[in-house]
């Protein structure tokens, strides 16, 4: 539990696809050996931003089990194998752990909401199957988890913490109380590192700026975390993981390939990330050069 408590900067990693719209595991290594060398401490397998609920379970546990085998020696595999169908939950959590993965990040059933007594119960059968984050995102869910739900699955040997994005006043009341947090917002990770003393970030700005991340949550620098702001902010300008996906393809990542319903950011909305791209050096970001691309240069895949 303890490597788990300790990490710092966990990356949501991006999923890339092949032109044919295929998981494109040669990009993904990619990818997360440049977060390996930055020294991200961990990443999250197929959550939001890796498009967990647009793969099939099998194309799921398959990347978690490769990421496990590929990965595993050296930095923490977190598979987000949540569901708002318990019953699916338990099963691919099972298969995560059966891979190797390190721990779950775990969801509170969403769209077809239950009583704050059956999310409860749902956290609890996940819980006892393996060691778990448990992610907080009302936005995504309709239903926030507030502290009379968090504070009695604290007490859970499996427990690891919260990725929160209910704010830095939620995560600063957790931590106070010896509840782990890790913020879930990345514009706010900075005051919720050094201010309300959050255990971390679990980022989506760090699938393109890995190593100003990392420094990010080791060092107090007001001024690097106002020289990101802007960037961040346009990376939630549409629903994650639109922006970062035409980020990390705009600066030749990854294949410019979407899985629908996704679709590239408007031109108008690539020339603003652009010129805020244009304010780093080419080796502050991931990929090469940035540049605008046409949007014939982008295709999209169900």
């Amino acid at each position: 539990m303890k490597p788990l408590q300790d990490a710092s900067l966990i990356t949501a990693i991006k999923t890339p696809f092949t032109i044919s719209g295929e998981i494109d595991l040669v990009t993904y290594d990619a990818l997360v050996e440049q977060q390996i060398l930055a020294g991200v401490d961990g990443i999250i397998v197929g959550g939001t931003t890796g498009e967990g609920h647009l793969l099939s379970w099998e194309e799921h546990l398959m990347l978690i089990a490769h990421s496990v085998h590929k990965f595993g020696r050296r930095l923490l595999i977190v598979g987000n194998t949540g569901s708002n169908n318990t019953r699916e939950a338990v099963k691919a959590t099972e298969n995560g752990f059966a891979t190797g993965m390190d721990a779950a990040l775990q969801i509170n059933p969403y769209y077809g909401r239950t009583s704050n007594a059956g999310v409860k119960a749902h956290f609890t059968r996940v819980l006892d199957i393996g060691p778990a984050f448990i992610y907080n995102v009302p936005g995504r869910t309709g239903q926030d988890l507030t502290p009379d739900i968090i504070e009695p699955l604290a007490r859970h040997e499996n427990f690891i913490g919260v990725k929160e994005c209910a704010g830095n006043e939620r995560i600063g009341y957790y931590e106070q109380r010896g509840i782990a947090c890790w913020s879930g917002n990345d514009d706010e990770s900075f005051a919720g590192r050094h201010q309300c003393r959050s255990h971390g970030v679990i980022s989506v700005t760090s699938n393109l700026f890995p190593g100003l991340m990392r420094r990010l949550m080791d060092d107090n620098d007001a001024g690097l975390n106002e020289r990101l702001q802007g960037i961040m902010k346009w990376l939630f300008c549409e629903p994650n993981p639109i922006a970062i996906n035409t980020a990390l393809m705009m600066t030749g990542a990854v294949p410019p390939v979407f899985r629908l319903p996704y679709q590239a950011l408007t031109r108008e909305q690539r020339e603003q990330g652009l010129a805020l791209l244009s304010t780093f050096e080419s080796g502050e970001y991931v990929g090469e050069q940035a540049r605008l691309l046409a949007d014939s240069d982008f295709i999209y895949r169900a």
